[in-house]
């Protein structure tokens, strides 16, 4: 009945029909920016994630000369807590990273420069099976970086940290 009641509207006013869609454009409803995706591995930068709980901090030395934060969400967190290896499908881990500086209000101390990347990881073995479940995105200034460096990802994971499930983060309790 009501689909009927539409078709006779159409039929006498079809500029009608028009008007939801505009007025959904000039809201700019609908028009919200798809995240940008890693190659190779469709990993994106999820939503909310500034939000989510410090995993661990950590300082890299030269040449990168870092200050980084490992944020997870909260199937990370419990397993984490838990002890669980390997980690369990829905575990996103995500590193920010800053150039160290030393801080002009207190000189012993050591504060975040420039933001240099995000990377995240993302746990879901049938997605990701060639590498041991894991996907990788690395991102700088919110874009991914090319498809060469997230070549390297999992090579470097496995060589140095296979018998954690290829995590390097342990959690700071």
């Amino acid at each position: 009945m009501a689909s009927d009641r539409c078709s006779r509207i159409r039929r006498r006013a079809p500029w009608l029909v028009a008007v939801p869609v505009l007025l959904a454009a000039a809201s700019g409803a609908g028009t919200e920016a798809v995240p940008a995706a890693s190659p190779i591995f469709g990993v994106t930068i999820p939503a909310g994630y500034r939000d989510w709980p410090l995993v661990a901090p950590a300082l890299e030395g030269e040449p990168l000369n870092e200050l980084r934060a490992v944020l997870g969400n909260e199937t990370a967190l419990r397993a984490y807590r838990a002890g669980t290896l390997p980690f369990p499908d829905g575990m996103i881990l995500v590193k920010l990273a800053w150039r160290h500086v030393p801080s002009p209000e207190f000189e012993p101390a050591t504060i975040p420069g420039a933001a240099t990347t995000v990377q995240v990881m993302v746990k879901d073995a049938a997605r990701y099976p060639e590498t041991g479940g894991w996907g990788f995105g690395r991102f700088v200034d919110g874009k991914p970086v090319d498809a060469a460096q997230h070549q390297t990802c999992f090579a470097c994971h496995a060589a140095r940290v296979s018998e954690r499930d290829f995590v390097f983060t342990r959690y700071a309790r």
